[in-house]
């Protein structure tokens, strides 16, 4: 309950203060490129439920046709905005919506799309227990994801056989101790990685 109140208290505060960088942000991506504004892509939640994951468009309409993974920074895929997004964390900031909604924690597994939890084995599937969030150890973990991929010969068998495994190992221990604190000091280092 205290974390739901948190989840709500703090989406509604931070999407109200962050309004005007919304307005700033969506202005530079309809001057940027053609398409919308905001990118939704279906992500698999609690429970093995689909819903729609919510960001700010970074890359050029119907990218993800060519591909679900975004290899590296210099992904041809990416609009020049959308660069400036991705690197500091900016495309996901329309996740606080998610967070309102209660589709989404601040903390919690990040979300998957259906393709890969597919792939999951059993106990891998335990990391659908609890809603997913927008940050958590694994994120901090890989932080810088793409770039991982992006120096990978088969990026997508690299995300599948070494990284997602070891986001889903991270997830497992994180539902083991999880606890109001523990998301706290998450939400922390996350702000400190973004920062730095």
């Amino acid at each position: 309950m205290l974390k739901r109140i948190f989840d709500i208290v703090f989406s509604v505060i931070g999407l109200l203060i962050l309004l005007p960088v919304f307005i700033i942000i969506a202005v530079l991506i309809i001057a940027d490129s053609k398409g919308g504004v905001f990118y939704k892509q279906i992500r698999v939640g609690k429970n093995q439920k689909n819903f729609y994951l919510y960001k700010f468009r970074s890359m050029q309409t119907n990218a993800d046709k060519k591909g679900l993974l975004t290899v590296g920074m210099k992904d041809l895929r990416i609009t020049h905005i959308g660069y400036f997004l991705r690197k500091y964390k900016l495309d996901e900031l329309p996740q606080l919506l998610n967070v309102l909604t209660g589709k989404m924690s601040f903390v919690g597994p990040r979300p998957e799309v259906p393709k890969y939890v597919a792939l999951y084995n059993e106990e891998q599937k335990k990391a659908l227990d609890i809603k997913p969030g927008i940050t958590d150890y694994a994120s901090l973990k890989y932080f810088n994801e793409n770039e991982v991929l992006a120096n990978a010969k088969d990026a997508e068998q690299t995300y599948i056989n070494e990284v997602m495994p070891e986001k889903l190992k991270l997830n497992l221990e994180y539902i083991k101790d999880k606890n109001f604190i523990t998301d706290l000091k998450i939400i922390f280092k996350t702000l400190l990685r973004i920062i730095h």
